[in-house]
């Protein structure tokens, strides 16, 4: 069979996303990789062998943490072999690597994402990735703040509050009341048709 149950324990399916041949399952509770198209046999020392498998859903591999990305699909970002989601329940911030699930909100902005994640008030997440900075943009609560691999943290926090995001051919894009706007300008504090002022933490 093409179809693949899942405990219900993990809340319902937010996000699909395929990564090299497999596809990763984020749910409410849980990350998970399905293998396509093959499946693992374990060794009885815990190594895994790759079989193939002719149903086009394999094996269901569970990623250590008890972390998911609750019912923000929205906050999804990937670059590379990297994925970045936030998991509002927990209030915590996550990249996904070939190392696993990493809690990237605890280098030094664990007290401000725990509550403005928990915040009631905080609907949507949105994520987004700038390949010309290498930046993993998170906007809630009227605040963007960015994390970057290089200096494993959060070096920033921007001034302008965008609708969504995206990078194309080296280019960052974000929207805003329907309109794209690019940043790739040499003006700077000047999004959206005006002056923004920088906010605080």
């Amino acid at each position: 069979p093409i179809t693949k149950d899942l405990s219900p324990s993990y809340g319902s399916i937010q996000k699909l996303h395929t990564r090299d041949s497999d596809t990763i399952v984020l749910c409410e509770d849980k990350i998970l990789r399905v293998l396509t198209n093959k499946d693992a046999l374990y060794n009885a020392d815990g190594n895994a062998n790759i079989t193939s498998n002719r149903a086009v859903l394999g094996q269901t591999v569970p990623f250590a943490g008890e972390f998911g990305i609750s019912k923000n699909p929205e906050s999804f970002a990937s670059y590379g072999f990297r994925t970045y989601f936030s998991d509002k329940a927990r209030g915590v911030v996550l990249r996904l690597s070939r190392d696993g699930l990493t809690e990237i909100s605890s280098h030094g902005m664990s007290d401000f994402f725990v509550d403005n994640l928990k915040d009631p008030a905080t609907t949507t997440v949105f994520g987004s990735f700038d390949d010309q900075t290498n930046c993993y943009n998170i906007t809630l609560n009227s605040k963007t703040a960015s994390f970057k691999e290089n200096v494993r943290g959060w070096p920033t926090l921007k001034s302008f509050i965008p609708e969504s995001g995206l990078s194309l051919n080296n280019t960052y894009y974000t929207f805003k009341n329907g309109e794209l706007y690019s940043h790739d300008n040499a003006s700077r504090g000047v999004f959206y048709g005006g002056a923004v002022a920088a906010t605080s933490m």
